[in-house]
């Protein structure tokens, strides 16, 4: 539990820290991405890999709770919280609902199975490479507002799930002592609390319209033969600019 726990805990900070990208210009988050699917085959492996170590976490996790109740067949008579916090009480079903909003997540961001082709849509970078728009995928995504309150309450869940787990995971692997042992929960917290921010701030950011999608193709705007941005060379990969109103290039 501790081992995999901890690989997953490192794949959502990188994970995050790559999302964060969407406040930068679209051409980072897009090339970021055309780059990880450019690994082709190690993309795979390493989505097996991180697949693998989801499924064997949540194995020993059902595995842990059948030999929890075995060891007690009959429950106590009057059962008295001491010291368990409540994200420890609840680690089951906080997990339970994070393994589902996974999967969801991969169907809509990976698989891209959940919406139609509009909100898979394409681009073009700034070199000329033809690449996934994913800028604007993750704007269309969280445009929905039922996708984005999902979304915040999954990860606000996953915060909650590791609260109890990165703390469970250092006694469990032999390195919290009392020494630090308040120090290491506080820490925790804060990480935690920093990780539920971090994925809140993206949600809202497009849900109050500060990241835009600047893709012209699904802005409505096309683009001018005179502009510098992309490259006079990129205009015509990006969209065709015949019969388009001068009012609507950009």
């Amino acid at each position: 539990m501790a081992v995999t726990g901890f690989i997953l805990f490192g794949f959502v900070i990188g994970h995050l820290i790559g999302n964060l990208q969407i406040f930068a210009h679209p051409d980072k988050i897009n090339a970021y991405a055309h780059f990880l699917e450019a690994l082709g085959p190690g993309l795979w492996l390493i989505r097996l890999f991180l697949l693998a170590t989801l499924v064997i976490h949540v194995w020993l996790a059902a595995q842990l709770t059948l030999e929890n109740k075995a060891a007690r067949p009959e429950g106590y008579q009057n059962q008295i919280t001491m010291r368990a916090t409540m994200a420890s009480r609840y680690m089951r079903v906080s997990g339970v609902i994070v393994f589902a909003f996974i999967i969801y997540h991969l169907l809509h961001f990976t698989v891209r199975k959940t919406h139609g082709p509009e909100a898979y849509p394409n681009t073009v970078l700034i070199d000329g490479t033809a690449v996934r728009d994913v800028h604007s995928m993750i704007i269309l995504g969280f445009q929905d507002p039922l996708i984005s309150i999902f979304y915040i309450l999954a990860v606000g869940l996953l915060s909650w799930h590791l609260r109890h787990g990165l703390v469970s995971m250092f006694q469990s692997i032999g390195w919290r002592t009392r020494t630090w042992s308040n120090a290491l929960n506080k820490i925790v917290l804060v990480v935690c609390v920093t990780y539920f921010l971090g994925n809140t701030l993206i949600v809202a950011a497009v849900m109050m319209g500060q990241v835009r999608i600047q893709n012209p193709q699904l802005a409505g705007y096309a683009c001018r033969t005179d502009c510098e941005i992309c490259g006079l060379h990129n205009a015509a990969k990006i969209v065709e600019t015949d019969d388009v109103p001068i009012d609507n290039q950009s």
